[in-house]
């Protein structure tokens, strides 16, 4: 199997036409032709990712967020882009990147996160899903309940009393879809990042806001990402060696 066979699952999976505009997904390095011994899924491509892929012995990388992001110049090792992406060629390691696609996707980064915070009748497209608690707490309650399903600090703007039944949720730097929620008639609002103008106008709403950082509501869709990649090569019977990274998302060099 090659690097252009994963993509063309990955493809079916969340179609890369479907990223934004500003948006750098797809495959960033490596070769479409190149055969495939292993899959590593990661948020970011990091040295230390490239360094995990080598030891399992995957040469093909599949991250959520891009590199190459912003038009570059020149790459050199003095630059930290420079110096991951010549470490990617060095080890002679591909690179897909699903980024603004995969948030969209059905089954994807934000179906993922309405999934874990437990809401039905789940709506919404683009960036923003919808949906109803199991039942109405209080948002202290539903901040601690976040807390311990994401596995971090949940940041929580407005009265800890306030009755929430109702609930929208943007993954990542998902706090510019506010008003999504807001329209929906929400009484929260969660995002990995609100800005504090965003929590303002949430407020003026009579919604609280929820912010539970980038990666804690990202890193599980890509765990999903890497499970349907799983299933898709299951149906065709093909053995592949599809990992999710262990690297700790902040760890230094």
């Amino acid at each position: 199997m090659t690097v252009g066979d994963i993509y063309q699952i990955l493809d079916r999976i969340a179609p890369f036409d479907t990223q934004a505009d500003f948006d750098n997904s797809g495959l960033l390095i490596g070769s479409p032709a190149w055969e495939v011994s292993g899959v590593l899924f990661a948020l970011d491509v990091t040295e230390a990712v490239v360094e995990e892929a080598v030891a399992l012995g995957a040469n093909l990388i599949v991250t959520h967020h891009p590199v190459l992001f912003s038009p570059v110049q020149r790459i050199t090792e003095d630059q930290p882009e420079g110096r991951l992406i010549a470490a990617l060629i060095r080890n002679r390691l591909s690179l897909i990147a699903a980024h603004t696609n995969l948030d969209q996707a059905p089954g994807g980064i934000n179906d993922t996160l309405a999934a874990l915070c437990g809401l039905s009748d789940v709506t919404g497209e683009g960036y923003v899903r919808i949906g109803n608690l199991p039942e109405a707490c209080s948002a202290r309650e539903l901040a601690d309940r976040l807390s311990g399903i994401l596995q971090c600090t949940v940041r929580l703007m407005g009265p800890e009393e306030a009755v929430i039944d109702r609930l929208a949720v943007s993954s990542g730097a998902g706090g510019s879809e506010w008003k999504a929620g807001a329209d929906a008639g929400c009484s929260a609002f969660l995002s990995g990042e609100i800005k504090h103008h965003h929590a303002l106008s949430l407020a003026a709403c009579g919604i609280v806001s929820l912010e539970c950082g980038h990666y804690a509501t990202e890193a599980p869709g890509i765990r999903t990402l890497a499970l349907a990649l799983q299933n898709a090569l299951d149906e065709i019977e093909w053995k592949m060696r599809v990992f999710v990274s262990k690297i700790p998302a902040y760890s230094f060099p």
